[in-house]
């Protein structure tokens, strides 16, 4: 693997399971590129969602994901990855660097979690009605405290009602945004497409004006209060910082815990509304002891189906070029 070809052929394997990290809208917002010592990632402003994520948060969060992902799929392959956060202040599209580093192989702590890749999933229907063990729980609050961020479940009925109150009064407020039902509706696509909201082929033009023409909140709402207050548990991802470099601190850590779930049978569902409806936000925070700024809400449990994965562009869509290069 010394020729510049083999480096390319490693780097692409490496980013094959680094785009099967989860996404927004199934937006899949990342560009790679390969150089002989570095794979750099970069966020794909192009595939922003201006009213759902106006700053950016959970575009960068998804692409921490995907560099979660892409130190996995190394470490299985004993390759040592240094990675360097957000390495230009003049270039914010540059999110973040790993180089590659000449030493023997070494299989990281993250090589057990390799067969998780592939099948983890996220999980919108409602769970089984079993809890989860405070062994599994403690081992997923762990993975997201190694990557810097804090997983606080929800273990109080109080305040898990509360929370799922908030993700209904999120739904109502988003559904009644008709810029932001657009946005949704535009990423409800056929399977054959390779990214977005998987729709029936047959059924997506009905279904995109449905989304586009129909304020469905209180339904939706309804729907999403009931399945956060039955799932087995909830839990908010938070960080003590709110910028670029805490969400992709943030994004590591979701990924990390979400491999250990899929690791222990579990998927996950996401009940983002509160945070990424700004007045609510807040109103979420109080409602976790620490402080800090929520980026995620999710719920755990074992599915009770299995469940397909979401599609995946072709690996050559985003990588964006293969040139030679130094750390």
């Amino acid at each position: 693997m010394d020729t510049s070809k083999g480096r390319n052929e490693r780097a692409l394997a490496l980013i094959a399971e680094a785009v099967l990290a989860p996404s927004s809208h199934n937006t899949q917002p990342w560009l790679f590129r390969i150089s002989e010592s570095a794979i750099d990632l970069y966020a794909d402003r192009s595939r922003a969602l201006p009213i759902n994520d106006p700053d950016d948060r959970e575009l960068t969060i998804s692409c921490g994901c995907a560099l979660m992902n892409l130190r996995v799929a190394a470490a299985v392959r004993g390759e040592v990855l240094q990675i360097e956060l957000l390495p230009s202040r003049n270039v914010p599209d540059w999110l973040a660097r790993a180089s590659f580093c000449d030493q023997p192989r070494v299989f990281g702590s993250e090589a057990g979690l390799a067969d998780s890749l592939a099948r983890r999933r996220t999980y919108r229907k409602r769970f089984a009605a079993k809890a989860v063990d405070s062994t599994t729980r403690d081992r997923m609050v762990s993975a997201a405290k190694a990557e810097g961020a804090l997983l606080r479940p929800l273990l109080s009925e109080s305040v898990r009602g509360q929370a799922a109150s908030l993700v209904a009064a999120g739904d109502a407020i988003q559904w009644g945004d008709p810029d932001w039902r657009r946005e949704l509706a535009a990423w409800m696509r056929p399977r054959h497409r390779g990214d977005g909201l998987t729709v029936p082929a047959l059924a997506a033009p009905v279904t995109r004006w449905v989304g586009r023409h129909l304020a469905m909140g209180r339904s939706v709402g309804a729907k999403n209060r009931k399945r956060m207050e039955a799932a087995p548990l909830p839990a908010v991802l938070g960080t003590d910082g709110d910028g670029p470099r805490d969400w992709l601190l943030a994004g590591q850590a979701l990924q990390h815990a979400l491999l250990v779930a899929t690791w222990h049978g579990l998927q996950a569902s996401y009940f983002n509304q509160p945070i990424e409806v700004t007045d609510l936000r807040p109103r979420l925070a109080q409602l976790v002891e620490g402080g800090g700024f929520p980026q995620i809400l999710l719920g755990f449990g074992r599915p009770i189906e299995t469940v397909p994965a979401s599609p995946r562009r072709p690996v050559g869509e985003v990588v964006e070029s293969v040139e030679s290069g130094q750390c």
